[in-house]
């Protein structure tokens, strides 16, 4: 327990908060707060509504709940943004797989096409390119017509640039 010194402290050393005394075991530190009259009244009522023993007891819990509420809240917030980014982190390893697995599809793809498709005869060749770049349009045409927001307006941007070529 800590004993006051029966002193007026007309000067504090650091704003309204004044060392007054330490224990002799060294283990508490008594410190003089100045408050107005109608906050020691309404420190008086919240102690004797809450049951407190005294203001004093009070005032004590009230600062040790400050400081766990201010320390659970930091935890919590940090909780919440590594836990966004376990969810982000996961989103994107889904995202590379399914690119992974449409880069192998697409590879198994063009080689069994390169593989089975005949090369046309030579007198044919310039007609077949003619009649591949057609095709190859109304594809993209017809997929960009499947897809909507920004996918739409890259596959548009696509189509536009095979129509220039």
């Amino acid at each position: 327990m800590c004993t006051f010194v029966h002193a007026l402290v007309t000067r504090p050393t650091r704003g309204d908060v004044q060392t007054v005394k330490t224990s002799a075991k060294g283990k508490t530190v008594c410190r003089g707060l100045r408050i107005d009259q109608l906050l020691i009244g309404r420190i008086e009522r919240a102690a004797t509504d809450g049951g407190f023993s005294s203001p004093t007891a009070f005032m004590r819990a009230a600062i040790e709940r400050e400081l766990a509420g201010r320390e659970s809240g930091v935890d919590a917030s940090e909780e919440r943004i590594a836990a966004s980014l376990d969810r982000l982190a996961r989103e994107i390893r889904g995202v590379k797989l399914g690119q992974q697995a449409l880069f192998a599809f697409v590879d198994s793809l063009v080689k069994t096409l390169l593989t089975c498709i005949a090369e046309p005869p030579r007198d044919a060749y310039d007609q077949a390119i003619a009649r591949g770049k057609a095709r190859y349009d109304r594809f993209l045409k017809s997929v960009g017509a499947g897809m909507a927001g920004d996918s739409q307006a890259a596959m548009t941007e696509l189509v536009k640039r095979g129509e220039e070529s």
